[in-house]
This record gives C-alpha cells, sequence and structure tokens, in this order.
C-alpha cells in the first residue's frame, strides 16, 4: 500500500493529543488506497469513510483490468461489487476468484456481481421500498436494490404498477408504508414518483429508466418529467440504480439511528 501524504496529519495530531488513538485508527482506515500496476488507484477506505461500499463498474473497463481490479478490492477489504457486468466479464471474473476461494454471487436480473471473503453484510434494520413502473424498469431497480441490501438495509419491492393501471398500485403501496425511504423506477412518461410521493410521507427517489422511444425517448421524457414534478421527490440520472440504492440505504439507516 502507498502511503497517502495526508497521514503525517492525522499522526501528528495523535501525537499532539488533538485526536484519540481510536479516532485516529478510523481515520487511517478511511484514508487506504492501493495502486494496481499502472492503470488503477482503487478506494480501500470508502466504506470506512462514507459508510457505503466502493463499487466498480464494469462498462469500458479491459476485462483483464477489471478482474484485477476485483479479486485485489475483495482480497484488501473483504468484499467487492461490480455492477453491469456482462456474462462473458462474469465467467472470466469468477473462475479466477474461485480459484482463489473468493465466494462469487451473480445477480442476473440487475446485472451486478459480489466477490466476498467474509461474512455478509451486518443488517442495520433499515428498510428501502423499491417500485417499478413497469417490468421493463425491473433491471435498474434490481441494481439498487442490491447496493442498498450491501448497506445493510432490508429491500421491499413491488414491480409492474405503473400509471397506466393505476388500480395497481394501491394494493402494492400498502404493505411498503413502513419503510423509510422509497425509490420509484419509471421509464416512458416517468410519473409514477410524483405520484408516490403524493401519497406517502417518507422521501421518495426518482430513477428515470431508459425505455420510451422517439421525442425525448430513451429515459430522458422521463428525466424531466421528475424534474418538473410538483410533488417533492429527489432525483437521479437516468438508469442509476447505483446512485438510487446507496442514498436510499444512507435515508433508511440514519432513520434507524435516530
Amino acid at each position: 500500500m502507498v502511503p497517502n501524504p495526508t497521514l503525517q496529519d492525522v499522526l501528528s495530531r495523535y501525537k499532539s493529543g488533538d485526536i484519540s488513538l481510536e479516532r485516529a485508527s478510523e481515520e487511517i482506515e478511511g484514508l487506504r488506497f492501493d495502486h494496481i500496476g499502472d492503470f488503477a488507484c482503487i478506494d480501500l477506505g470508502r466504506s470506512m469513510r462514507c459508510g457505503m461500499p466502493e463499487v466498480v463498474l464494469a462498462e469500458g473497463k479491459d476485462p483483464a483490468h477489471l478482474a484485477q481490479i476485483a479479486l485485489n478490492h475483495a482480497e484488501a477489504t473483504g468484499r467487492c461489487i461490480i455492477t453491469r457486468v456482462i456474462p462473458e466479464q462474469v465467467v472470466s471474473i469468477k473462475k479466477i476468484a474461485e480459484s482463489k476461494g473468493i465466494v462469487t454471487q451473480y445477480h442476473e436480473a440487475g446485472r451486478v456481481l459480489v466477490l466476498a471473503t467474509g461474512a455478509a453484510p451486518k443488517p442495520t434494520g433499515g428498510v428501502v421500498a423499491i417500485i417499478t413502473a413497469g417490468t421493463a424498469d425491473i433491471r435498474v431497480a434490481e441494481e439498487a436494490k442490491i447496493i442498498a441490501e450491501e448497506m445493510g438495509c432490508n429491500v421491499q419491492t413491488a414491480y409492474d404498477v405503473g400509471v397506466a393501471g393505476i388500480h395497481r398500485l394501491f394494493p402494492a403501496l400498502r404493505p411498503l408504508l413502513t419503510a423509510h425511504v422509497f425509490i420509484v423506477c419509471a421509464g416512458r412518461e416517468g410519473t409514477l414518483p410524483a405520484v408516490i410521493a403524493g401519497l406517502v410521507d417518507k422521501p421518495v427517489i426518482g430513477v428515470p429508466v431508459s425505455t420510451g422511444y422517439g421525442y425525448m425517448g430513451e429515459g430522458r421524457a422521463a428525466l424531466a418529467s421528475m424534474l418538473q414534478s410538483c410533488s417533492v421527490i429527489a432525483v437521479v440520472n437516468i438508469d442509476a440504480g447505483f446512485t438510487a440504492g446507496a442514498f436510499a440505504a444512507r435515508i433508511a439507516n440514519m432513520g434507524v439511528k435516530k
């Protein structure tokens, strides 16, 4: 591991008595990073520093680089999450990981591969509800679901309850009302998050999904609609399941602490 330039500052503050040994240890853990060859610098302290896991995006990465990054991260921290993986990448990484005794779990619907050397994430008591307008939105919802679960949350789902048949929503929504936060994924005109935000007293995160065609297709109309919502919602980028899942888990886990 290459020493971080701010490490000296942490040690100086501990030496002068400004921080405790426990606090110094936490800060040092949060500063950890490691270089892999001349192509990557992986963040090993994100979980300690930010309360959320480091996630590796598979898209655009050289297959050999992706495998090396994921395996190094899993060996160093005990866990690595890879998003937007394709089946060919999964086969390659699983083969190498299993030869090193690293357990893999492939979530095909969410296109996520998890590598682990130890126990599963500790449950926090946080509850996240995820709702989709249609079945085409499930791939993004499942990415959000896995991320929230990796952050210790219990995730409850209701899929295919969009406004084209609004009567489907109410029985699906009722069992989810105890959740700390709602993630709502919708493509096309993207109205479902605004509808749900007008019915529940919890934070709602809208996720526009890249479905729809023609003028402002591929999620652009959904994004614009959510940004113009008269109901109070937060909105992430198109297909940003990871961002929605991580943000929702932070909200849910803060709710438990209170």
